[in-house]
C-alpha cells in the first residue's frame, strides 16, 4: 500500500517518513536541533516548493514533525508556550493543504509535551492533519499514525520503539511502500534525541 509521507506519535517517541513516487532522490539530515528532508546531491532540479523542508523541530515543550513548512511555524508558537493542540491547529488552518495536483493533506505531530499529566487526562502527544474536507486535531496517549494518503485520519499504530533510532528504523523498514528517508525523536531526561535513515 503506498500512503505517501506519513508520521506517528506517541507521548515519548515519534517518527517522520518519506514515501515517494515522484521525488525519491531525497534524503533526511540531523542538524542537531531539527531535522531536515532536502535533495541529494544528485537529484535533478525542481521548482517544486514541497520537497525540501525541517521534518523535526525541536523546542523546550515538545519535539514537532510534519511533511513541511507548517513544521516551523508549529514549533515557533509551542516555544512560546502556545498550548500543543493550539499550536498544532493554528498553522495547520492557515496554510491548508498542499495546493499540488492531490491536495496533498498536511499532517504534524507534538511529542514529549511538557507539562502533560496523564493523570488529569492529558497526553503527551498530539496529532493533526489538514485535508481539503477536514482539520482534525487529537491528543493521544498511545502511537498513532496520520499519513497524506489512504491514512489520512489519525488511527493506531503498533510502533514498540522506544528511542530515536529504533522509531526511525522501524518507520523506514514498515512494509508501505516507496520509502524514501525517516527520522526519529525520542524524550529523554534533559531534552530529545533525533535519528535518521536513508535510503540507498
Amino acid at each position: 500500500m503506498y500512503v505517501g509521507r506519513f508520521l506517528v506519535v506517541a507521548p515519548s517517541v515519534g517518527a517522520y517518513r518519506v514515501s515517494s513516487r515522484s521525488f525519491p532522490n531525497r534524503q533526511a539530515v540531523d542538524r542537531g536541533d531539527r531535522v531536515t528532508v532536502e535533495p541529494t546531491p544528485d537529484a535533478p532540479e525542481t521548482d517544486n516548493p514541497y520537497i525540501a523542508y525541517n521534518c523535526v523541530r525541536l523546542t523546550d515543550r515538545g519535539a514537532v514533525l510534519g511533511n513541511g513548512s507548517h513544521v516551523d511555524p508549529i514549533a515557533e508558537k509551542l516555544a512560546l508556550g502556545t498550548p500543543a493542540r493550539d499550536a498544532l491547529a493554528g498553522p495547520l488552518s492557515a496554510l491548508d493543504f498542499e495546493k499540488d495536483d492531490y491536495d496533498t493533506p498536511r499532517i504534524a505531530g507534538v511529542v514529549g509535551v511538557d507539562g502533560a499529566d496523564p493523570t488529569a487526562g492529558e497526553a503527551g502527544a498530539v496529532v493533526g492533519t489538514v485535508r481539503r474536507d477536514a482539520l482534525l486535531v487529537e491528543a493521544v496517549t498511545e502511537p498513532t499514525l496520520v499519513a497524506t494518503y489512504e491514512r489520512d485520519s489519525p488511527g493506531p499504530f503498533d510502533l514498540a520503539a522506544s528511542d530515536a533510532a529504533d522509531a526511525a528504523a522501524a518507520l523506514f523498514e514498515h512494509e508501505f511502500e516507496h520509502a524514501v528517508c525517516a527520522a526519529g525523536v525520542a524524550a529523554t531526561g534533559d531534552g530529545f534525541d533525533t535519528a535518521v535513515v536513508n535510503g540507498e
